[in-house]
């Protein structure tokens, strides 16, 4: 190569045409790591067809997961963690040894205990503690797997919603349903294989980035559907614009995005490609898919359903249609569950009942469907908040609440799953007698159910990973994460 070749050679260009040493080397490298199950999983990703079916590590139960997220944290402590001692402490001073060294959110001072508000019996033959705010969720507790003893390292709601969906509290990283696209690809390359619904009437306060890509490709980055209007925004052709006069205008736009690729060699280039030709696909594929109205009668009665009306029933049967047309990730996000006391809407013995009643009917409905439908033995649903709640009443500024309510708790909330590759009707840890923490080597942090959720889809936590900066990025970060073994089928 002479002088002048190397001027007008620009790094892309070098880095596009170098087929030997440092990337031959690294490539090599990695192959082998792969080969040896021990470095990082290498997938073979086409730009082309960034969606395209991967392979699995190993032959998981899970084909889909289908993750409901009450967002404000629901209390554990008057859903499924009860705590009948509480009641002995009702209104009286909070013990010491629970305020030293502890930080919250808005208690101060020395609060007053909070028995439970709501009365609790156990169902099934696993014998499950569940209040009496869910009567029809409860049918189903020798289906459910609870985790008591979840911990996160954060007390406020952006940062631990993070926590939960990103594995990080730092915005810019991907979600965990992005990480299993990425891993695994999509079953229907005319659906986005990772869409997410909205109820409540707000949007989670860190907004899109609980579905981002992060630093993955954006192809992985969760679409927001809508249950009511245009399923998704900007996929309807404007007005005076024909299929065909669209289909004109795409595919100018790539032959253009060709041309980047051939001279620049990027591969976001032809993903962008991929990305444009999906949404013409899902200008068919999603209004067909997202419509309710053809469902019987008796559907809508089971979940509570009313075609055209943003709701969280409506999102639990869209979820059923999406989980059947092969989208791999479905996320659920229900507005409304902080409960501390300052207001009605906030206050465990007011707003609270609402929004158990805005769920319980739904989610019972997706379970008997998707079990009827034999679709329970390879989905798996996911329930949480994103902390719990203090045994202790709110008394925010050192005065006491109008309403009854809960402080944050980062020590110890409950999340269950039920369906495939986890065993049903039991119950994995167990929280002191005052449900203020996790017993002495039963903490479960969110980084465990990140691994755990992986390894049930096929994929290993600490094997998928994503070359950014010099660091194998993964969503279990760098500490170590188990498996919780004992909880799988």
């Amino acid at each position: 190569m002479s002088y002048l070749d190397l001027q007008n050679t620009t790094r892309r260009h070098f880095l596009r045409d170098c087929t030997t040493g440092l990337g031959g080397m690294w490539l090599a490298n990695q192959l082998t790591q792969n080969a040896s199950a021990s470095g990082p999983m290498v997938l073979n990703h086409d730009p082309a067809a960034p969606l395209a079916p991967q392979s699995p590590l190993s032959n998981p139960k899970v084909k889909r997961v289908i993750y409901l997220h009450m967002i404000g944290a629901p209390s554990q402590l008057e859903l499924f963690d009860y705590k009948p001692i509480l009641k002995k402490y009702d209104g009286k001073d909070c013990p010491k040894s629970y305020l030293e060294g502890e930080r919250f959110a808005f208690i101060q001072g020395t609060p007053q205990m909070l028995g439970p508000v709501y009365p609790f019996q156990q169902h099934g033959d696993s014998g499950a503690w569940i209040s009496d705010r869910l009567p029809a969720l409860s049918k189903h507790a020798d289906k459910m797997t609870f985790i008591k003893t979840m911990k996160t390292d954060q007390f406020n709601h952006g940062p631990a919603q993070l926590m939960v969906h990103t594995g990080n509290a730092r915005l810019g990283y991907p979600s965990i349903g992005s990480w299993v696209t990425w891993g695994l690809g999509s079953e229907n390359q005319n659906l986005p294989g990772f869409m997410v619904l909205l109820s409540g009437g707000r949007v989670p306060r860190v907004g899109k980035s609980l579905w981002g890509s992060g630093f993955l490709p954006s192809v992985y980055q969760g679409v927001q559907c809508r249950s009511f209007g245009d399923p998704v925004l900007n996929t309807r052709n404007p007005q005076g614009i024909s299929a065909k006069s669209r289909r004109r205008t795409l595919d100018a736009l790539q032959e253009l995005n060709h041309e980047t690729f051939a001279e620049l060699a990027d591969d976001e280039t032809v993903t962008r490609i991929a990305q444009y030709e999906m949404a013409f696909r899902m200008q068919t594929s999603v209004p067909e898919v997202m419509s309710i109205d053809d469902e019987p009668e008796s559907v809508h009665e089971m979940y509570g359903t009313k075609p055209g009306k943003e709701s969280f029933a409506n999102n639990c049967l869209l979820a059923r249609r999406l989980a059947e047309n092969g989208v791999r990730f479905i996320q659920l996000y229900d507005w409304g569950w902080d409960t501390h006391g300052s207001n009605k809407s906030e206050a465990l013995n007011a707003g609270f009942i609402n929004k158990c009643e805005s769920i319980d009917k739904p989610i019972s409905a997706l379970l008997t469907d998707l079990e009827q439908r034999g679709m329970l033995d390879d989905t798996l649903v996911v329930w949480s908040g994103e902390f719990g709640r203090t045994p202790m009443q709110e008394n925010r500024n050192g005065a006491k609440m109008a309403f009854l309510g809960r402080d944050h708790n980062p020590n110890a909330f409950t999340l269950w799953m039920a369906g495939a590759g986890v065993k049903p009707g039991i119950t994995h840890g167990e929280t002191d007698e005052m449900g203020y923490r996790a017993l002495p080597g039963q903490e479960v942090h969110l980084r465990d159910f990140h691994s755990t959720l992986l390894h049930l889809v096929g994929l290993d936590a600490e094997r998928l990973s994503f070359p950014r900066q010099g660091l194998n990025e993964k969503l279990i970060g760098v500490k170590h994460a188990k498996i919780l073994r004992d909880i799988l089928s």
